[in-house]
């Protein structure tokens, strides 16, 4: 069974995609010396790294994963991080950063209403906060192809036919944008974009073991059990179809749909 407890000891080294899209956030949020910064779903703390280099402020990483914190807090301990577990929604910051810092993450939060106007309250006036996330139906072409080889495979279609997806996916930047400005935050820049990368078939393996396997994999969002066999079975067809997607070079085009937007409290 796969949840970010369970990754976190891999997820540093694997997560390829999300470390290169943070870079784009980096540029939209120009974090200044003296900032504090919130790093929203901050995983095992690589990325509260990066951000501790660029101020003296304060840089705080929350995390709903005990076992992601718990790497964070052995990785990054003496770096004058502060790492905390909790869900998103239970935000209880007032008027406390210039900067909430979201990567990879907005796609997973449970109640996104109810986190952005703790994230509003938490900013101070023209406070800044940007994410990045999978966005659209289509997120990944290359993941759902193969999830759609697991929906009719014989050894998994029956068990996958009673998963839920706990993502969410918007089709429009529009759509996005409307979710913040209701929350009282003034969207300055909204788009999604396309991002291909060229990967072996195996390094494509371990981006989806990264972070979509906790969701598909997640006992959590099955309404009846999941067994190793099923697991085991979910693993090769999808590692099986990554080698097919792979050209005559070896190399798997992936391609993900990513939203970039960036928010200020006025």
């Amino acid at each position: 069974m796969s949840n970010f407890n369970e990754i976190s000891s891999k997820y540093e080294k694997d997560s390829v995609i999300q470390k290169s899209a943070s870079e784009i956030l980096f540029d939209l949020l120009n974090i200044q010396p003296g900032d504090n910064v919130l790093d929203l779903g901050c995983g095992t703390g690589h990325i509260s790294k990066l951000i501790r280099a660029k101020t003296d402020g304060q840089v705080v990483g929350v995390d709903p994963s005990e076992g992601m914190i718990e790497k964070a807090n052995e990785h990054y301990s003496g770096q004058n991080i502060l790492f905390h577990t909790h869900l998103a929604e239970q935000l209880d910051y007032k008027d406390e950063f210039e900067i909430i810092f979201c990567n990879s993450a907005f796609q997973w939060f449970i109640d996104t209403k109810k986190v952005l106007k703790a994230c509003n309250i938490a900013l101070r006036q023209n406070g800044k906060m940007a994410i990045q996330a999978p966005a659209t139906n289509n997120y990944c072409p290359n993941f759902i192809q193969a999830i759609e080889e697991v929906k009719r495979h014989e050894s998994t279609k029956d068990t996958f036919s009673c998963f839920t997806s706990p993502w969410l996916f918007l089709n429009t930047s529009d759509e996005y944008s409307a979710l913040f400005e209701e929350a009282g935050l003034s969207v300055e820049k909204s788009s999604i974009d396309k991002v291909t990368t060229s990967h072996s078939a195996e390094e494509a393996y371990k981006i989806f073991e990264s972070g979509a396997s906790a969701g598909y994999l997640n006992q959590t969002y099955y309404n009846i059990q999941v067994t190793r066999e099923y697991i085991e079975s979910f693993r090769n067809i999808i590692k099986k179809s990554f080698e097919d997607q792979a050209k005559e070079t070896g190399q798997v085009d992936l391609t993900f749909y990513r939203i970039y937007l960036l928010a200020v409290k006025k």
